[in-house]
């Protein structure tokens, strides 16, 4: 734990408590003014709380709200926390002390005359300490970058290419608050005692199985006692959830594939059809302006293009996609070159896929219209895929959907990606890295389909949202 870590994670509780309460003497202030009053219909000042009244429960509210902030897991003491994610923990975290407020009312009905105070405290609570958890993320930010208070001394220990990704991550992004202070094969206390000696080591990663486990042991035992922090990276059944049960009189482990079973299925579904109809709605005027400017530039094809993909348990479904490509190469058989389009595809494939393993990305594809270009670079061609999570064909969150050629180049291991239905947006679509090969994509739909939790599909769809606005920003 670095200090510095230690230092912003302590003070961002007395802030906390100063955000909290200036915010509740805003909204008791807000609720003075005549003009509010007047806008509202509020109730004459007469019938209001008295203000040591409400300042007792302002002071009997603090208490709950750092309680509640800390179960939020808003006091993790890493810079690196994204900020996003963050402020949805204040939301959730501010929203549960209203509902416990709420609650409060019913049992003391006289404070009913003050429900406008409470409400409008929620929203400057919420507004606050964003803002102040958003400049202390600011400066920390500035000192991790430009005097290197917080950085991550790091050392790794392996010999296989997932050490060598991992050096080139955390290289490219020093944001993730590491630094490589060097990478050694195998894990001699000898070694790591004399790179800590020359350079100081704050944490170890470790990711080679055929380590000896006696040699794992006393690593152990060193980064306990030298306050360092120890990660490995595990194998895929590692990171198996694992169920205890007794049969037949034995203990025994059953490996549990997924959360997605019985309760956890059902309410999945029922949070997919949800999310479709509220996406369908929100999006109808993009899709329907979307379409007209497909039918102008290029009016022989449909304006909906049926790309056929497997979806769960190997079935073949049919996924909706807004047209980008010119009607003459669209990969369909009612397509008059059909024929043409499937061999032009195949060329452009062996000669121009800039991505290995089963699947194929074509840069700067020829075949895109104009307009295309435009819907596929802000993933508007997908829109009309809510229908397919609508009608049961896929789901909000899960791996993308593939091609049955794409699918037939699968390993065996590869097919657990279809024992869930496939998703809008997925783990690899969130990663943050665009040049993902196919085996890593792979590795987190895995995560995925081993970790799920509804908690899980909300932070990958608002990371996606997050992930779409800034692409519009960066080129407005």
């Amino acid at each position: 734990m670095k200090k510095s870590e230690l230092f912003f994670s302590a003070i961002q509780i007395p802030l906390d408590a100063v955000a909290i309460f200036g915010a509740a003497l805003t909204a008791f202030w807000l609720r003075d003014l005549e003009l509010v009053r007047e806008i509202l219909e509020l109730k004459s000042l007469a019938t209001r709380v008295p203000f040591g009244e409400f300042l007792k429960i302002i002071l009997l509210s603090l208490p709950f709200f750092i309680l509640v902030f800390a179960t939020q897991g808003l006091y993790d003491i890493r810079v690196t926390r994204k900020f996003w994610r963050e402020s949805l923990k204040v939301f959730s975290a501010t929203t549960i002390v209203l509902m416990l407020v709420v609650v409060a009312f019913f049992l003391k009905r006289e404070w009913f005359s003050s429900r406008f105070i409470i409400l409008l405290a929620w929203f400057l609570v919420t507004f606050y300490v964003i803002l102040i958890r958003f400049l202390l993320q600011s400066v920390q930010k500035w000192l991790l970058k430009n005097k290197k208070i917080g950085v991550h001394r790091t050392l790794l220990i392996g010999r296989n290419g997932k050490i060598d990704a991992l050096k080139k991550i955390i290289g490219k992004n020093p944001k993730l608050g590491y630094e490589v202070i060097d990478v050694i094969e195998n894990a001699r206390i000898t070694v790591v005692k004399e790179i800590r000696e020359n350079k100081g080591i704050d944490e170890i990663i470790l990711s080679d199985a055929t380590i000896p486990e006696d040699d794992i042991e006393k690593l152990i035992d060193f980064c306990a006692i030298n306050n360092i922090t120890y990660r490995f990276i595990p194998t895929t059944l590692q990171t198996a959830h694992f169920e205890m049960g007794v049969f037949a009189g034995e203990p025994i482990i059953e490996i549990k594939h997924t959360p997605l079973d019985g309760w956890s299925r059902i309410i999945k579904r029922t949070f997919d059809i949800a999310g479709s109809i509220f996406f369908i709605v929100l999006t109808s005027p993009i899709l329907l302006a979307t379409a007209i400017l497909i039918k102008i530039e290029d009016g022989d094809g449909p304006i909906i293009y049926k790309n056929k993909r497997v979806g769960a348990d190997g079935k073949e479904i049919k996924v909706f996609k807004l047209r980008y490509f010119q009607w003459k190469y669209c990969i369909d058989k009612k397509n008059p070159n059909f024929e043409e389009a499937l061999a032009f595809e195949k060329k452009l494939i062996q000669e121009c896929s800039v991505r290995r393993g089963p699947l194929y990305k074509i840069k700067n594809d020829p075949r895109k219209t104009k307009i295309g270009t435009f819907i596929e670079k802000y993933s508007i061609d997908e829109f009309p895929q809510f229908f397919n999570v609508f009608l049961g064909d896929m789901s909000l969150v899960g791996p993308r959907p593939h091609q049955k050629r794409e699918v037939e180049k699968y390993r065996e291991y590869h097919r657990r990606l279809l024992t869930i239905k496939p998703g809008i947006t997925g783990m690899a679509q969130v990663s943050g890295r665009s040049d993902l090969d196919f085996e890593n994509e792979y590795k987190l739909d895995l995560y995925y389909i081993e970790n799920w939790s509804l908690r899980l599909d909300i932070q990958i769809i608002f990371k996606t949202m997050a992930i779409l606005s800034k692409r519009r920003n960066n080129n407005s």
